[in-house]
């Protein structure tokens, strides 16, 4: 891949090289990342969305299920002419027409114990929108043994919350939630509802926090912090979340990258 941008990608991605923050070495830097999305439902479908059409150079792919008819009011990269197709060849076909210039890789497996740490590890940052405890807890101790940087994120009815882990610098899931809560005390969107929008409000910021890591913001990333969002009253609020000693995630890690 060329260091250099070409006429078109500049005119492509000039509204973002404009940003001080960004510009043109930060746009190099994206086309150089790896961003792995599991799960392409209700986050991971805004989330893949943004980073392909910012030009991030490689978008991961991880979902098992198939389109169903409750997917479309809120999993934008999935219509009505997609019900039966496996999700991860259906998103797959709306990025590359979005941004053809950007490689999709697809996983159309589950994510588990056996395969994790083989499929997160050729990437660079991890979003996670998996809609599960047991997924969000294996991904956060496959990424924090990998060392690899992620972002959490979960939604249920008109509320959601989102933080970002650098494994070795900040708490990770384990530290804020330590195990997984008995089945059924929770419920989940299946259960409980979900508005789309939420979805699209809290994938979206995944997707910022990707791009804010590939770009050198890592001082200015969601870390050691929660952040809550209440479509209700319309109010975020900002938690502070400190790094465990005692975590058995990344407790006296130094993020070397060992499960």
């Amino acid at each position: 891949m060329t260091i250099r941008l070409t006429s078109e990608q500049i005119e492509r991605y000039s509204r973002q090289i404009m940003i001080p923050d960004l510009g043109g070495k930060g746009q190099i830097r994206m086309r150089q990342a790896r961003a792995l999305v599991l799960g392409a439902g209700g986050l991971g479908c805004p989330a893949a969305f943004y980073l392909a059409a910012a030009g991030v150079g490689v978008v991961g792919l991880v979902d098992s299920d198939r389109v169903e008819l409750s997917n479309l009011q809120r999993q934008i990269l999935h219509s009505t002419l997609d019900l039966g197709r496996e999700k991860v060849e259906s998103a797959k076909e709306k990025l590359e027409r979005l941004n053809p210039e950007v490689e999709i890789h697809t996983y159309a497996v589950r994510l588990s114990e056996e395969n994790a740490a083989e499929i997160i590890a050729p990437y660079d940052f991890i979003i996670d929108g998996s809609d599960n405890f047991a997924t969000k807890f294996l991904v956060n101790d496959t990424a924090v043994g990998l060392g690899k940087a992620f972002c959490h994120a979960g939604i249920v009815r008109l509320q959601g919350q989102i933080m970002t882990v650098i494994p070795g610098k900040s708490a990770c899931y384990r530290c804020l939630f330590k195990d997984p809560p008995p089945p059924g005390e929770i419920l989940n969107c299946q259960q409980a509802g979900i508005l789309g929008s939420i979805a699209g409000t809290i994938g979206s910021i995944q997707a910022t926090e990707a791009i804010k890591y590939f770009v050198g913001m890592e001082e200015e990333l969601l870390v050691d912090r929660l952040l809550t969002y209440d479509a209700k009253t319309v109010k975020f609020r900002d938690i502070e979340v400190r790094r465990d000693p005692g975590c058995s995630a990344c407790g006296g890690r130094k993020g070397s990258g060992t499960l």
